[in-house]
């Protein structure tokens, strides 16, 4: 045995052994003192009855003959009588006893003052008896002979011997009974445990579609549920993250294709046609950026899991790093056949924000959009100012995200299309910085209809205006 089974025999199981022995030996006890307590009063009550049979009697040895004689309970006890010296003169049972056996209650009985005294013991025979003695005294108080009453126990010992018995018997059911719903009860925690060993292993050497059956609608349960529903989250989790490197090694691929192919050409060319050279260091650079992107998100993701990108906090105008991220995707709309229509407002109060991770933020965005848009789609871009925030909302009529979808998009790794380029890590990045500025990013999505996407960042508060007017007023 070990493990949890060891642990309740030894603390549970030893337990209820040791109350059941402590309460069948005072059991014992009480059962044993109930019986020769019995024995006692019968023997007591019989010996109170000779002060009226001796009062006023001038012969002992005659008074003490008649009342042997007369004896109503020969059968039930042994009668002696003893005289001045010491010694037995006559018994009911009409044998002379042994002189060797010693009668402790006689002996005590003629030093006590009240001339009386029992005792209980084996005879030399090995029977169990008790014995009582009560002394006559004259009226100088002279011990004249004495009367001795002796029971066997033999009968009483065979009765708390069947009681003992019984109540033994009554614990060792008791106990038969508790090891075995203890047992079954055992059983239907270590069998599940050990196959949630069982599995945990399996699910920690990678194979996430073990699962465990769930025995019982308890805690055991529960545990059972949960770890299913972690190897679960953890498969669909491997999963992502294989899609991601997947993903990632296809967009690394692409550029990395494109720039090998048009250096080779240069090389092979010579130099010596101007137009291919322009265009293929042209192409070079375009895709020598786009590998930084892809890089730079990488590392912007791993700096967000361990919660190590800095910002870089300034007041700036969100238009101005707006306007850059729409101007940097125009050109690429227009390559593609696809509009962007942006509803520009006059002006708008300053924010506090890093301008280069807001301009990640929206660039991401509005690639996104036209990701995917198809030909001929457009993507509406709008910026007002409520109480709390500057909510800029970039909308496209593209394809849209699948209801089932939606809730994940955020999530690292996760896309939704597989057919369309991306790492699947942008948006997870860009809700993250919207966290750092205390803002939010929020997404609406109808498939087939299209995608609204709602950038909310938190205006300068007045007290925070105060503060920067007294720090510019003091450096002055």
């Amino acid at each position: 045995m070990k493990g949890i089974t060891r642990r309740w025999v030894f603390n549970t199981f030893g337990v209820v052994l040791i109350i059941l022995v402590v309460l069948i030996i005072g059991f014992s006890v009480a059962v044993q003192g109930f019986y020769y307590n019995g024995v006692f009063q019968v023997l007591n009550g019989r010996s109170t009855e000779l002060v009226n049979i001796f009062n006023g009697s001038d012969n002992f040895v005659e008074t003490a003959r008649d009342y042997v004689e007369n004896f109503p309970d020969k059968e039930l006890m042994e009668l002696m009588v003893i005289d001045s010296d010491g010694s037995v003169m006559i018994t009911t049972t009409g044998f002379t006893p042994d002189k060797e056996q010693k009668m402790p209650d006689y002996e005590y009985a003629l030093k006590t003052e009240d001339h009386y005294a029992d005792w209980h013991g084996s005879l030399s025979s090995g029977e169990n008896v008790m014995a009582l003695t009560r002394v006559i005294v004259d009226d100088n108080n002279e011990s004249v002979g004495a009367i001795r009453y002796v029971v066997s126990l033999e009968e009483a010992d065979r009765k708390i011997f069947i009681a003992i018995s019984v109540v033994c018997l009554v614990g060792l059911l008791i106990l038969f009974f508790i090891f075995v719903s203890s047992t079954y009860f055992l059983r239907s925690i270590v069998r599940p445990v050990r196959e949630i060993s069982t599995t945990a292993k399996k699910i920690a050497q990678g194979d996430f579609n073990a699962r465990i059956d769930k025995f019982y609608d308890d805690e055991i349960g529960d545990l059972c549920d949960t770890i299913n529903y972690m190897a679960g989250e953890l498969g669909a989790a491997d999963k992502m993250k294989n899609d991601f490197i997947s993903s990632v090694s296809h967009e690394l691929r692409t550029p990395l294709t494109a720039i090998k192919g048009w250096a080779e050409t240069v090389q092979l060319d010579g130099f010596s046609n101007k137009k291919t050279v322009e265009k293929g260091i042209g192409i070079i650079i375009k895709e020598a950026e786009r590998l930084n992107g892809i890089v730079e998100e990488v590392l912007d993701f791993s700096r967000i899991q361990q919660d190590r990108m800095v910002l870089i906090m300034d007041k700036l105008d969100i238009l101005a790093e707006l306007d850059e991220s729409i101007y940097m995707q125009r050109e690429r709309a227009n390559a593609e056949n696809k509009h962007i229509v942006y509803e520009e407002p006059d002006i708008l109060p300053p924010v506090l924000g890093d301008k280069n991770r807001l301009r990640q933020v929206f660039i991401n965005i509005i690639d996104n959009a036209l990701k995917y848009s198809g030909e001929g789609g457009v993507v509406t871009i709008s910026a007002e100012a409520s109480e709390k925030y500057i909510v800029i909302t970039i909308a496209d009529n593209g394809c849209g995200i699948k209801a089932e979808d939606l809730p994940k998009v955020k999530q690292k790794f996760y896309k939704a299309n597989q057919t369309v380029r991306g790492s699947g890590i942008g948006l997870a990045v860009a809700d993250e910085i919207m966290k750092l500025h205390n803002g939010s990013l929020d997404i609406d999505s109808t498939e087939g209809v299209g995608t609204t996407v709602t950038i909310s960042i938190p205006l300068i508060q007045e007290e925070k205006k105060t503060e920067m007017v007294n720090t510019d007023n003091s450096e002055q």
